[in-house]
């Protein structure tokens, strides 16, 4: 990806590095804001890489709900790592220059992430709709192999929202201003500031592709949604309809915080009295929602919990041993 980006960007732009503001009005908490957002990271890396290492070592989450988590843990720890370290080192050391060819690269993979995260959550919330709805046939109905398709068709998807946002923002000229008010490349929310060149095809292009490739799943995710509501509303004891709606409000508590703030971000109009409001929103679904995602999941789901209390069983009670044979 960073050698296609390079390639597109070669000789068309005039600018060679950006500035990312970041949160350059409160340089009083900048000591405080990096030690912040180092816990959140570590906390992020951790939860979801224990997630996908559960996941794949445990025979009993191999299920097709517990192999969609795990490409959602996968994808939330490349989130992360994909901007958090950059703004970790310009909190630390002021630094907030970023090179074309960087920026465009880190706008790339966060694109192509985003999409791949709706169609997953898609996926997933498709899956608990035939867990629900349908469970006489869902064994049938969501195989090992149409989990592997669907899983494989919301990275390929957010590869084409990567590509195509990538070739249309590459046909722009970039000679000034560099500042980017924001903590990391979202190119797409300052196009109108930092490009030399008429934006109106571009930006025509962003919405066209943004809106093929996120609104469906979308769609998809609230209808899937509406239908398990309205079949738990037809189980007639309350413990039935508390213990079913406990297998999918996990996921729907993920959803309502990503859409949320997502929505948030991009429906609020372009205003610079509204620009730190923002970039607190963005955070949400940027930084927080891929640390929040393992806690819950694995507080909310019994077989989570119990895959890893069994992990750790053994590490205590080799601990305890260890303790009585001390004294």
């Amino acid at each position: 990806m960073q050698y296609f980006a390079s390639k597109m960007w070669q000789n068309m732009t005039t600018v060679s590095e950006f500035l990312l503001l970041e949160f350059g009005d409160l340089p009083e908490l900048q000591g405080l804001l990096f030690l912040l957002f180092l816990v959140i990271h570590l906390v992020t890396m951790a939860g979801n890489l224990l997630i996908l290492v559960l996941v794949v070592t445990d025979r009993h989450l191999h299920t097709p709900m517990y192999f969609f988590l795990g490409n959602l843990s996968l994808l939330e720890a490349c989130y992360s790592s994909n901007l958090v370290p950059k703004m970790l080192s310009s909190l630390l050391t002021g630094e907030k220059s970023i090179s074309v060819k960087a920026c465009f690269t880190q706008f790339s993979l966060f694109a192509g992430l985003g999409g791949t995260e709706c169609y997953l959550l898609a996926m997933m919330s498709y899956d608990r709709y035939l867990a629900i709805c349908k469970p006489l046939h869902y064994a049938i109905l969501m195989s090992g192999r149409l989990s592997i398709q669907l899983a494989a068709v919301s990275w390929v998807s957010g590869i084409l929202v990567s590509l195509s946002l990538t070739v249309t923002v590459s046909q722009l000229s970039f000679c000034g201003p560099n500042e980017i008010d924001d903590y990391f490349c979202d190119v797409s929310s300052n196009v109108r500031h930092i490009s030399c060149s008429d934006t109106y095809l571009f930006e025509l292009s962003a919405f066209i592709f943004t809106s093929i490739f996120t609104l469906p799943p979308f769609i998809l995710t609230v209808a899937s949604y509406v239908l398990i509501i309205l079949t738990i509303l037809r189980i007639p004891s309350t413990s039935g309809r508390r213990k079913t709606f406990s297998t999918c409000s996990s996921h729907l508590t993920v959803v309502a915080m990503y859409y949320g703030t997502l929505m948030l971000v991009y429906m609020l109009p372009r205003s610079s009295d509204l620009s730190q409001v923002k970039k607190v929103f963005s955070l949400f679904y940027t930084v927080l929602t891929p640390m929040f995602n393992p806690l819950i999941y694995s507080l909310r789901n019994m077989e989570a919990r119990a895959a890893l209390d069994q992990k750790l069983l053994p590490v205590t009670s080799v601990g305890h041993s260890e303790a009585r044979g001390g004294q």
